[in-house]
């Protein structure tokens, strides 16, 4: 399902009752965020919130803001158009695996991934909606006229938190999709928070080589199949605009940028168009961020806006991060159902695999595996850190395919009972995330990995791996038929 565009996703939400929408005057400034986090932090992700009319330094914004739109299984489901994310996970599956048709009814399935497939190339279109005001950088118009959030007490200042950076390789000309907040400096200008691992730093070392302003383009709201392909982990070279298109099953409608030479999706809420300048940085931070922590102030890239186009009732989309749950836990658990197949590709032995809310994303990560020979569990690890972003997983612990890795209590008693602390663990050295206060240097750490899968002879167990106690199935049945007439 395609959606108009942000306002048409969220008036579905509020149809689902998945949405609360505040007519109070709320500040952006701190009161949205406490908002947010109540419900981010609710069974289950509590409800999208809706803010008519948020305010900025007293003043109403005319702009409402909309947060935790994607914060429960629920609204990722529904942002995606899906009844379920292992829905989507399941078509991955399908193309990665397809082999030529044995029956009309294979040969039909195989034809509708194609046509899924073809929806994936996008369209370009000469104007969109997100062009119905034009602000030219010598506007009155501004960052400021934004209803940007600060997000926590000590915050360096406002930070865009849901912005979709549209950069491209100057030699190739390949586009890159990502996110990375953006503090606000004044009505023209931002930091741009790109760690050094990301793509879009990786262009712009290429644009400082050859001593040429990169052009930028800053997309906020649209459908949020565009947001989630920003932030999904994509191999390398795999255009993000290319997966939105897919995932939404239409065509991405692309519209040439007034300033920069930049394309960016038509129904988008908001663009900030502008340039980063070679060799210009300036520090940025401190932030709350999904570390639950603040990160220090660091130097970074400078983005000078050269223009502000959007939609006449454009709302504001944001989010905040820190101490989990938050509304990032639940894009990162879709992320990670989806690609499940990638990961299958690549190590078929794979069963499951999950990333606990407790580890903040990549810090922690649960996998089990159809052990078949000695050693495999490492393996595992060391494929999984060579792997784009689990480069940066501190913690993977690896249990046999009977375990639930989607229980956290199951995969730790599995970990406390089936390990020998000295022969089950091994450490490596890797590159670490630039937003881990916790490596004594920045961008460089250890990664420890834990085999708690049982033991063969040849690991170094010479007696026989016990069996788990289980009760037996017919006997569990029975009880359970007999409890449920006893009102127990």
């Amino acid at each position: 399902m395609a959606y108009r565009g942000l306002t048409d996703f969220l008036n579905v939400l509020e149809k689902e009752g998945e949405l609360a929408r505040i007519s109070e005057r709320v500040a952006t400034e701190l009161e949205i965020s406490a908002f947010a986090d109540r419900q981010m932090k609710s069974a289950g992700g509590g409800k999208a919130l809706l803010f008519d009319k948020p305010t900025i330094n007293g003043k109403i914004s005319r702009f409402p803001v909309s947060i935790n739109s994607m914060g429960s299984d629920r609204r990722i489901a529904c942002a995606l158009g899906l009844g379920s994310v292992d829905e989507l996970a399941h078509e991955m599956q399908l193309i990665l695996k397809a082999k030529p048709p044995t029956s009309v009814r294979e040969g039909w399935s195989l034809l509708k991934q194609a046509v899924d497939l073809l929806h994936a190339r996008p369209k370009h279109v000469s104007d969109g909606p997100c062009k119905e005001e034009i602000h030219r950088f010598n506007d009155s118009f501004s960052l400021n006229d934004l209803p940007i959030l600060v997000c926590w007490p000590k915050d360096g200042g406002r930070f865009v938190t849901l912005p979709m950076v549209y950069t491209k390789d100057p030699d190739t000309g390949e586009r890159n999709v990502g996110m990375y907040r953006m503090q606000v400096f004044d009505g023209q200008t931002t930091g741009m928070h790109w760690q050094v691992h990301k793509v879009g730093a990786r262009h712009g070392r290429r644009y400082y080589q050859r001593n040429e302003r990169m052009p930028v383009a800053v997309c906020l709201g649209g459908d949020p199949a565009y947001t989630f392909a920003a932030t999904a982990p994509l191999p390398d070279g795999l255009d993000e605009v290319l997966f939105a298109g897919f995932i939404r099953k239409k065509s991405v409608e692309l519209v040439q940028c007034e300033t920069v030479d930049l394309e960016v999706p038509a129904d988008v809420d908001f663009v900030l168009e502008g340039y980063v300048q070679p060799g210009e940085l300036r520090d940025e931070g401190p932030f709350g961020d999904h570390t639950g922590f603040y990160t220090a102030t660091d130097p970074y890239p400078v983005f000078h806006l050269t223009a502000i186009t959007h939609k006449k009732d454009a709302v504001y989309p944001a989010t905040i991060v820190g101490m989990p749950p938050m509304e990032d836990f639940y894009l990162g658990d879709a992320s990670v159902r989806i690609f499940l197949p990638v990961f299958k590709m690549n190590f078929p032995e794979i069963v499951d695999m999950a990333l606990p809310a407790e580890g903040v994303f990549h810090n922690l990560v649960f996998v089990s595996i159809r052990k078949q020979y000695p050693y495999q569990a490492y393996k595992i690890m060391h494929g999984l850190w060579g792997m784009g972003q689990m480069m940066f997983s501190k913690y993977i612990v690896v249990v046999d395919e009977d375990c639930d890795v989607h229980n956290t209590s199951e995969v730790l008693f599995r970990l406390c009972a089936n390990t020998d602390p000295q022969r089950d663990t091994t450490f490596i050295k890797n590159p670490s995330d630039s937003l881990d206060h916790a490596p004594s240097v920045a961008n460089i750490g250890s990664h420890m990995g834990f085999d708690a899968t049982r033991k063969l002879v040849a690991e170094g167990y010479p007696r026989e791996w016990p069996e788990l106690a289980r009760m037996d199935d017919a006997v569990r049945a029975k009880v359970d038929e007999m409890a449920k007439r006893l009102g127990l």
